[in-house]
């Protein structure tokens, strides 16, 4: 099954990508890897749904569900970037950044929040290699940032015609020079 079918099965809506809130762009493709830029849990209205630092304003539980909405906007920024998110072959690589209090060591299970939704989405494929660190802050005292990188396959290819002035000066004898 193909991740925009189980995203459908899972009845997950996937929201329309934010627009950044500084100067740069929600994803870059290279060769055939899609980096997605840091994503937290903000809105086309450019307001987040959750803020603060975990470990005082939010439970590890909290931060967790926090961590899966922010892997819906990603998913989100994905499809509109490639069409569809079944051109993903694989999530790659994800860096998960809780704003948490110093004494919080629970990263690596909020960030489950968003790798579970992964694997819900892409089966073994949206198993990935991560990090999930804390910091000090995050913009707009978000809770949870986190980036990833997708493998993704190429977009099919147009068949190549000749354009039609072309096609029929090729089919013309040339003219006899006297």
């Amino acid at each position: 099954m193909g991740a925009e079918a189980r995203i459908k099965e899972l009845g997950l809506t996937l929201p329309a990508p934010p627009k950044p809130l500084g100067n740069y762009v929600p994803g870059v493709r290279v060769g055939n890897l899609l980096f997605l830029s840091g994503h937290g849990p903000i809105r086309i209205e450019g307001n987040p749904s959750a803020r603060g630092k975990v470990g005082r304003d939010l439970s590890t539980e909290d931060a967790y569900k926090v961590a899966r909405d922010v892997g819906l906007n990603l998913l989100g920024s994905a499809r509109a970037l490639l069409g569809s998110l079944d051109r993903v072959k694989r999530v790659v690589k994800v860096l998960g950044m809780v704003n948490a209090v110093e004494s919080f060591g629970e990263q690596p299970k909020v960030i489950n929040g968003f790798s579970d939704l992964m694997v819900e989405v892409f089966g073994e494929n949206g198993r990935h290699a991560r990090s999930a660190v804390g910091m000090g802050s995050l913009p707009a005292g978000i809770p949870v940032e986190i980036e990833m990188i997708l493998e993704v396959s190429a977009p099919v290819a147009a068949k190549a015609r000749k354009p039609a002035r072309a096609a029929r000066a090729s089919s013309r004898k040339p003219k006899r020079r006297r």
